[in-house]
């Protein structure tokens, strides 16, 4: 029996001041042209981060959250083998921790013992193949990539590995997220600031530094979706794929890029949230916005008004939802509402569990 598709997409509109939250090669915040205008952009990576970063705040009593995209994996792997085995030297440590990663493919400078490229590695698997290490005088290839392809963090999960080197420790990402774009055309602003010296003599004039900070401000539209199969697949089960479906559904809703933050001031919740569980596709309702959102009294309520006209139109094309959550203090039309974003997640879970048991999804 076919296994059931689940997909999990977040709709957010979110107003943002006066910011710069993910700035281009020349310090400018990042544009898109779309429906002919120029629209403000946070790309996917910023907001990836963003959503990891919370993972790690929150993984200091649960490690398989977050990952460690790093280039120094050999020297954590070194440090776990002398932490597992205090008899282990420093050098000793580093030559079986190299042992390792050859043995696995992944190529190595040889002056730094550090991979050529990032590498994301989880927790358990650092703990894993020190185990498989101090249990094994001879190591094999294949029980070292076995080690590599299981024990998945959450954003490992979510967000996928790619290994240039093996192809075969790559992991396929659950989730796809989509760069913000503003709902509405958006005009660039330049903050001209000077810096007074402190100590400067009364009788002198003039600024000790002057420069040109560039900003918006935008009503964005923020979509993710999270393939929930493919999320068990890597996670291992469905309890633990769904505990982390909950975090990604909240941390994804909450979270924000820290660009030049402490400039701006600019963290803001989210005014709409929109969760849907669909058994055939995805769908991104970006087009809701093709044509730019036109206000003289803010951009929200007519960027919902779009959002949900453009929600019903693409019924004409896919399936209804299995189910659609909405929570929101602006007017809207969706008959499921929650009343707080943790009583979304409770919603939305509560609808994925009725439709998947460990039987039919952990094959």
């Amino acid at each position: 029996m076919n296994k059931p598709n689940l997909y999990v997409d977040i709709n957010v509109l979110q107003s943002v001041p006066s910011s710069n939250i993910n700035r281009d090669d020349t310090g400018a915040p990042k544009t898109a042209y779309y429906g002919g205008v120029v629209r403000s952009r946070v790309s996917s990576q910023s907001w990836k981060r963003a959503v990891r970063m919370l993972f790690k705040d929150q993984s200091a009593d649960a490690e398989w959250l977050a990952g460690i995209r790093t280039m120094r994996g050999p020297l954590l792997l070194a440090n776990e083998l002398q932490k597992q085995d205090s008899n282990l030297s420093s050098d000793e440590a580093m030559e079986q921790a190299v042992a390792v990663f050859n043995k696995a493919k992944i190529k190595l400078d040889k002056k730094t013992n550090q991979t050529k490229a990032l590498l994301m590695l989880s927790h358990g698997q650092i703990e894993k193949l020190a185990e498989y290490v101090l249990q094994n005088s001879e190591l094999d290839s294949k029980a070292v990539k076995e080690v590599l392809q299981g024990n998945h963090s959450l954003d490992m999960a979510l967000f996928g590995r790619m290994v240039a080197d093996d192809p075969s420790l790559n992991v396929d990402a659950a989730c796809q997220v989509a760069h913000a774009i503003s709902t509405h055309e958006i005009v660039p602003e330049y903050d001209y600031y000077t810096a007074v010296d402190d100590e400067k003599a009364d009788d002198e004039s003039g600024s000790a530094m002057i420069g040109t900070i560039e900003y918006d401000s935008a009503t964005l539209y923020r979509y993710a979706n999270v393939n929930v199969n493919e999320l068990v697949h890597n996670l291992g089960d469905v309890d633990t794929a769904v505990k982390g479906l909950q975090l990604f559904v909240k941390d994804f809703v909450l979270s924000m890029p820290t660009g030049k933050q402490n400039s701006f001031a600019n963290k803001t919740v989210p005014q709409y949230v929109l969760v849907t569980v669909r058994e055939d596709t995805p769908v991104n309702l970006v087009s809701a916005f093709e044509e730019p959102v036109q206000s003289r009294h803010g951009y929200l309520q007519p960027s919902v008004k779009q959002l949900e006209k453009e929600y019903q139109d693409t019924q004409q094309f896919v399936q209804t939802p299995l189910a659609s959550v909405v929570v929101t203090n602006k007017e809207s039309k969706i008959n499921t509402k929650a009343t707080d974003v943790d009583d979304l997640v409770s919603k939305v879970t509560e609808v994925i569990e009725t439709r998947v048991s460990d039987e039919n999804l952990n094959d």
